[in-house]
């Protein structure tokens, strides 16, 4: 299957460069190019493209903004967001995540990892497991907004003592394979505990439920002097 792909940033080359990249792969195409947020939401209930890969800031409606507006809408659910950004803005990265996107990637990257990294979005994955994203998500998503929790503690009644623990060890960044060496469970008794988690959560994806595993309180962020 080909992956569909909407481009979302206002620096015309970077979009000119990420199009031949993109359509250069024969697994993967480029269906439209947005050059702000409200042309990325236009554009992606237009086209329903499998993944957005969007700029988080852009002149009037920003990547975050349209990342809330494609993440809330019942039409585009089956719609992944992959955010682009740099360190420099992390903050507004885990807003993105509270929002709904799949995950980041720094403008910095290489061109295999930007294809991987599209890849596994789109596959349903996320992209949080680096031990800098790790770090990032750790301090930010039980921070201030945490007030504005959107899965109780109450919420995760509807796991199983199995599936939290799961849904804990993803959290805290860890993949199927490796959670499944620490259960002593194969990779796929994992991947069933963690769909189930998301379908009973409600999550869209991977991310999400890391999202809701840290604002329920499952999972403590932890300050980073405390991490080493």
């Amino acid at each position: 299957m080909t992956i569909r792909v909407l481009l979302a940033d206002d620096q015309a080359l970077l979009r000119a460069t990420f199009r031949i990249l993109i359509d250069s792969c024969p697994d993967m195409e480029v269906v439209g190019e947005a050059t702000d947020g409200t042309e990325a939401v236009e554009l992606a209930r237009a086209h329903r493209p499998d993944l957005v890969l969007m700029d988080i800031r852009m002149p009037g409606a920003d990547g975050l903004a349209a990342t809330s507006a494609i993440c809330a809408d019942p039409d585009l659910t089956a719609v992944r967001v992959l955010i682009l950004t740099t360190f420099e803005i992390d903050e507004y990265v885990a807003q993105a995540l509270r929002a709904g996107a799949s995950g980041f990637l720094g403008k910095d990257v290489t061109a295999d990892v930007l294809l991987d990294g599209i890849r596994t979005v789109a596959a349903g994955d996320s992209l949080l497991s680096p031990t800098a994203a790790r770090t990032l998500i750790t301090r930010f998503l039980a921070s201030p907004a945490e007030s504005s929790q959107s899965s109780a503690p109450e919420h995760l009644a509807a796991l199983t003592a199995r599936e939290r623990e799961v849904m804990a060890w993803v959290a805290e960044g860890h993949s199927n394979e490796e959670i499944a060496e620490k259960l002593f469970v194969s990779p796929l008794t994992v991947r069933t505990h963690v769909h189930r988690a998301m379908t009973k959560l409600g999550a869209r994806d991977r991310a999400q439920l890391v999202v809701m595993a840290y604002q329920s309180g499952l999972v403590r962020a932890v300050p980073p002097h405390e991490g080493n």
